[in-house]
This record gives C-alpha cells, structure tokens and sequence, in this order.
C-alpha cells in the first residue's frame, strides 16, 4: 500500500505532462500546435486520453516501488509488469490514432494497471521464493497467464470494468462513505494504519469510479458518481482525522510539549501527511483525542455528501493527489470555485469541534482537572 501510495502522485504527475503534451500539439499531426488551446473544452477532450498515459506511467512507477519494498530484482519486475499491462490493455485497432488509443485506455487503464502490476509483484516474488532460479526466472514465468490471454484474445481490462462494476455501484453510497471513514480512523485510534490497511479494497473501486467521472466530463456527459477519491479531499484536511486545525490549534498551545509537536508537524499536515502529529501526541488509545478523530470526519463527509448531491459544489472529475493542500486540490478536482469554499467551511466546523478537545488535553497534561 505505501508503494501505491508512491505511485499515484508519481502517475499524476505523467497525467499533467500528457495534458500538457495533448493541448501544445497538434493531435493529428503530433507537432506544435501554432495556437495552443487552453479552453474548458480543450481540457476536458485531452483529459481522458491524460488519463490513459497516467495508468502507463503509473504501473512503471508502482512496479518500481514494489521491486523496491519486496526486495524483487528490479529492472526484470518492471519489464515484465510494463509487458503485461500492455498485453492486459484494450486491443489497438489498425488506423486507430494514439490519442484516440490513450483515449480508450483511460477509462479502465488506471484500475488495470494497479490490479495488473501487483499480480505480477505476487508471481515474481512467489518464484524468488520457491524455485532455485527464481530471481531470474520469475519475471519471465509471472508473463506466462497474460501471455496465454492476450493468445486467446481475452480483452482483460473489459472483464475487470465488469467484474467490479457492481461492486462499484454499491461503493458510491452514503453509508458506504460513512463506513470508509469510520474504519480509516477507529483503526488509527487502536494502532493500526487505516488507509494503508483498507487501500488494497478500497482504492481500485474508487479509482475506477474516478476514471468513469473522468471519462463523463471528458465527453461532456453528467459525472455519475458522488463517492470518488478526490471526494476525500474534503473530508480529511490535513490526514486521516481531519488533523490540520488540530495541528494548528496545538502550535498555539500554552503547554510547551504539545506547542513543539504542533510547529513541528504543521507543515506536514498541510500536505495531508499527518503519520507525525498522530505518532508524537499520540493519537492510538487517547480518550480526549479519539473521539473527535472519528466523529468529526464522518460530520465532514456528511455535509460534503450532501452538499454535492445537492449539486451546490460540483462532482470531482480528476484524481488529484492529496499531498497538494487542500483548497488547491479541491479545486483542481472539480473545478468548481465554490469547492475551496466548501473545504475552508469544512476546515471552520473541525476547528470548532476540535478545540474543547485539544483544551481538555492540554488540563490533562499540565494536571488540571
């Protein structure tokens, strides 16, 4: 999970580049297109094929990072991954032109490339383990089942979109949101990392529901979905917890201890790393903390929920990482400038609640009653 979360934020980064790339040249010719254009449009037709170099560079990124973290040879795990996803991909039609190709990636390529590349980390990392010469042997065996599909001509990426389309469907719920944000947090709060613990379900459904808003807004169509990644913007400013004005609130303590922990992990909270401020206070078996740790996410994704099925705040088209502070990434998500509206409110009611618990804490340290 910690190399998906590598990698993601490194295929973003492929995805502004193609962006950029598509709206500079000329799509039919590939040359400098002599007036570039920047219009809603123009964006929205050149993100979906975006979207599609995304998936490529990040299976890249993610079979580097797996090689990396599972101790795989690492040149082999990326050659192979790189070749299977390719095999996994949509068939490429005679005539068909790159952008229209990158176009038809986009919808599933993202989702395909994370399942694709950890089942080839799985089968190399089994043949290190299990045969004499699996450290050189393992790449080419963990090609052989993708290898046997694209002979038979099974379109894998089609028979992926299908077989989580109704777990998808059921994901893009209220309660499923209220459920991802309680067990992310009630999980921290008994020592367990609740994202990385619930990335490996949770993150290709909303993904593939990410790419599917993206797609719509793409061909100018409604986005269908509420619950995306980016929705989560929203609801944990600052990390997991919605930590950020706990962060703030700490750096203007009156107790010394806790006033260095909030200068010192202010900074992180603001890129949304917040693993700091829960270590250092600490977060795990705190009863002033825990609480609103929990509570108070699930009141933000409630409002956020309700405030985007009211279509008062539009539905996040685009993945954004969410190292990229809150009110710039909300709105690069939906571009919507009532969003960076929506996220300081949202900021304001956690501070709020957040205070008597941080003050209670701060008695409790100096041993007040």
């Amino acid at each position: 999970m910690r190399a998906l979360n590598t990698a993601l934020p490194i295929g973003f980064g492929g995805l502004v580049a193609a962006l950029l790339a598509i709206l500079f040249l000329e799509p039919n010719g590939w040359r400098i297109a002599p007036q570039p254009s920047f219009s809603l449009a123009a964006i929205s037709g050149a993100m979906l094929p975006a979207f599609g170099a995304m998936s490529c560079v990040t299976a890249i990124a993610l079979a580097w990072q797996l090689a990396g973290r599972r101790a795989l040879p690492i040149v082999p795990q990326v050659l192979a991954s790189a070749i299977a996803f390719a095999l996994a991909l949509p068939p490429w039609a005679a005539g068909l032109a790159p952008l229209a190709y990158l176009r038809s990636v986009g919808a599933s390529g993202l989702l395909l490339a994370i399942l694709v590349v950890m089942l080839c980390a799985l089968l190399v990392r089994a043949a290190v383990r299990f045969l004499p010469a699996g450290r050189y042997l393992g790449a080419p065996l963990a090609l052989l089942p993708f290898l046997a599909l694209h002979a038979a001509g099974i379109d894998l990426s089609a028979y992926v979109v299908a077989a989580l389309a109704p777990l998808a469907h059921l994901g893009d719920t209220y309660l499923a949101l209220l459920a991802i944000v309680f067990f992310e947090t009630a999980l921290w709060c008994i020592g367990i990392h609740g994202p990385a613990l619930l990335a490996g379900v949770v993150t290709p459904v909303y993904l593939s529901l990410q790419a599917l808003n993206t797609h719509a807004f793409a061909a100018h169509l409604p986005l269908p979905h509420i619950v995306v990644v980016s929705l989560f913007l929203f609801v944990f400013p600052g990390g997991a917890g919605a930590t950020l004005p706990l962060a703030a609130l700490l750096a203007l303590s009156k107790v010394p201890r806790l006033r260095r922990i909030g200068r010192a992990t202010l900074p992180f909270a603001l890129v949304n790393a917040n693993e700091p401020l829960l270590f250092a206070l600490p977060i795990v078996a705190n009863p002033f903390l825990a609480l609103p740790f929990i509570c108070i996410p699930m009141l933000l994704a409630s409002i956020t929920y309700a405030v985007v099925a009211a279509g008062w705040v539009a539905r996040a088209a685009f993945y954004v990482p969410s190292s990229i502070p809150a009110p710039i990434s909300v709105y690069l998500a939906t571009l919507d400038w009532r969003a960076p509206i929506l996220v300081l409110a949202n900021l304001s009611i956690a501070t709020v609640l957040w205070l008597p618990a941080v003050r209670a804490y701060e008695r409790h340290e100096v041993g007040l009653p």
